[in-house]
């Protein structure tokens, strides 16, 4: 199933979805002692693994974390080779300075934003399909 790639009717129909609880990411060069089933995202880099979880499982396994994340998820089926989208929803939310950390899923776009800040993003989100 092909994803849309028109920008216009991405940003029209992306209709962002704030998602329950508070997000962090970790890093660890020791996956094994982790319940896969409790991450969200995991991804290698030189450094170590870097983990998306919910922040009671951060807490709950004294895993370290600086940034404490609203995740939002754009719910149009976007292309991967879709050109535009991560540039327009970022380009609005720097306007009202905020920062957004990027996850591109095969099906959907997902952001994650200072859980403070996740209503101020939805505002400013919600001003696409609304054109």
């Amino acid at each position: 199933m092909n994803g849309e790639k028109n920008l216009a009717k991405l940003l029209a129909a992306m209709h962002p979805r704030l998602n329950a609880g508070e997000y962090v990411f970790c890093t660890t060069t020791n996956v094994s002692q982790i319940d896969l089933a409790n991450v969200l995202l995991i991804f290698k880099e030189e450094e170590g693994t870097t983990l998306i979880l919910k922040k009671e499982v951060a807490d709950k396994l004294l895993l370290d974390y600086t940034f404490v994340a609203a995740w939002i998820t754009l719910t149009v089926h976007s292309a991967l080779e879709a050109v535009g989208l991560t540039a327009a929803f970022s380009k609005a939310l720097a306007a009202e300075n905020i920062s957004c950390n990027i996850v591109a899923g095969y099906f959907h776009d997902h952001l994650f934003v200072p859980a403070e800040d996740a209503a101020k993003a939805m505002v400013a989100l919600n001003k696409f399909s609304k054109l």
